[in-house]
């Protein structure tokens, strides 16, 4: 079992750069791949970015490529997600989720949640 916490929200301008943080118990961090996702009022949680166990491989949503950066810290049980050129779009509340083993890019294949963050990003 493994218990998500998510930090680092807030209100930025368009443009901006925020780093949003997740924060993992449990001693089989590493046993599991680890996603980003976000859900804006009225809209389907939505795949951002994932990361592999080793953190050797990366995927992330086009509509965040080039921008959003997700990496993690084995040895601290933290994931994150590195977001610059922030648009007024990029506004929704972000979760952090846990997948053993593998990485998806489906919200329904993780069982594991933090509570998420809210991201604000003003024009």
């Amino acid at each position: 079992q493994v218990q998500l916490v998510n930090s680092g929200g807030g209100l930025v301008q368009a443009g901006g750069s925020l780093r949003l943080s997740c924060a993992a118990s449990g001693r089989t961090f590493s046993s599991y791949a680890m996603g980003w996702f976000r859900q804006a009022p009225g809209k389907e949680r939505e795949f951002v970015a994932a990361i592999s166990r080793s953190g050797g491989s990366t995927y992330t949503a086009d509509s965040v490529k080039g921008r959003f950066t997700i990496s993690r810290d084995n040895a601290k049980n933290s994931v994150y997600l590195q977001m610059t050129s922030l648009k007024p779009e990029d506004t929704a509340v972000y979760y952090c989720a846990a997948r053993y083993y593998t990485y998806s890019y489906a919200v329904k294949e993780y069982g594991h949640w933090g509570q998420g963050t809210q991201v604000t990003v003003s024009s």
